[in-house]
């Protein structure tokens, strides 16, 4: 087995990272370094517990809170969305089901499509009409979202999907009566003591978070929403992500059965990749992965868990830079 220092070196990218990239076991940290600057023109460093923004890493947390929901007896896995929603949802099926949404097998129009050819101008398009800094409520995302036609029938088919999880996010505040964000505080990090986790609004960052820089080195403060919702936005760090694979893997969340139906291949979307109710995973002969990513302007972030020798890894970036690479190094060692 490599170290994991050996594969750090292997990665052509590592001169250049700006971020934390860090592999624990159920001991401590394995390997941990940090580069770069978590504000450029200060010249403040990255830190170890430097919190950055993780994107669509922060459907892993939707997931949960709407399996923990369930286990409450408050929501389905097959309740209908038009059955939970107080709206008018316009073009969405009336048949799409939260396990539609969690899986990304609804079929229903994206707000942003990441298969669209001209992603960047749908997206340019949409923040003109919609400005960034009035996305607070998840309310606010649905006339961009509703009157969409849907792509294909329930259930058809894998099609990676953030209207899914807005609406994930309003079933979580139909449910819960409060905000999803609150509902995500008061019910996973507050009890985990996550210290350095939450849904940060990028006009009033705390100390330590890094702001997120486009290629051309500006920040990415008009390029993202005002706050984070539930298909992405959170803020955290790699010692909490850590502590939050541990306690899910743990059962210190979600009761055995849940966890059992959260991770297990509910769709297929390759003879290795499949997806089950906010997560990825990946099986290679007896081995398997679970993990989150996130990509947005400014945001890099994967993170591991590794069931075989209890690992986790998270590598995260404030800039444009690709990670994934290091991330493939990660999976062909630890799956090896």
């Amino acid at each position: 087995m490599q170290s994991i220092q050996e594969l750090w070196n292997q990665w052509d990218g590592a001169p250049a990272f700006s971020g934390v990239f860090s592999v624990r076991d159920e001991n401590g940290i394995v390997f941990q370094t940090s580069a770069g600057y978590r504000n450029q023109s200060e010249q403040l460093p990255n830190t170890p517990d430097t919190a950055f923004g993780i994107a669509s890493g922060t459907k892993l947390l939707t997931g949960v809170s709407v399996c923990k929901l369930i286990e409450a007896g408050k929501l389905h896995l097959d309740d209908k969305i038009w059955d939970i929603l107080p709206y008018d949802l316009g073009q969405i099926d009336r048949s799409v089901t939260l396990r539609h949404l969690l899986t990304h097998t609804s079929g229903i129009g994206d707000y942003l499509d990441e298969d669209a050819d001209d992603f960047d101008a749908v997206a340019a398009a949409l923040a003109a009409k919609y400005p960034l800094y009035l996305w607070e409520r998840l309310a606010y995302y649905l006339p961009m979202i509703t009157p969409l036609p849907k792509k294909f029938a329930p259930g058809e088919r894998f099609s990676y999907c953030n209207a899914g999880y807005i609406l994930l996010g309003l079933a979580i505040e139909a449910a819960a009566q409060v905000s999803y964000q609150q509902y995500v505080s008061d019910a996973i990090l507050a009890p985990l003591k996550l210290k350095h986790t939450g849904f940060y609004r990028m006009d009033q960052l705390p100390a330590n978070t890094a702001l997120g820089y486009t290629e051309d080195g500006k920040t990415n403060h008009f390029k993202l929403p005002i706050i984070g919702g539930a298909d992405g936005g959170l803020y955290t760090c790699a010692s909490d992500m850590d502590t939050l694979w541990r306690a899910l893997m743990n059962g210190n969340i979600l009761s055995t059965a849940m966890l059992d139906s959260f991770l297990m291949p509910h769709v297929r979307q390759d003879d290795e990749r499949s997806y089950g109710l906010g997560v990825y995973r990946l099986d290679r002969g007896e081995h398997v992965a679970f993990y989150v990513v996130g990509v947005d302007v400014g945001v890099g972030f994967v993170s591991i868990y590794f069931p075989r020798r209890k690992h986790t890894a998270t590598i995260v970036t404030n800039t444009e830079q690709n990670i994934f690479p290091l991330s493939k190094l990660l999976f062909q060692e630890e799956l090896a």
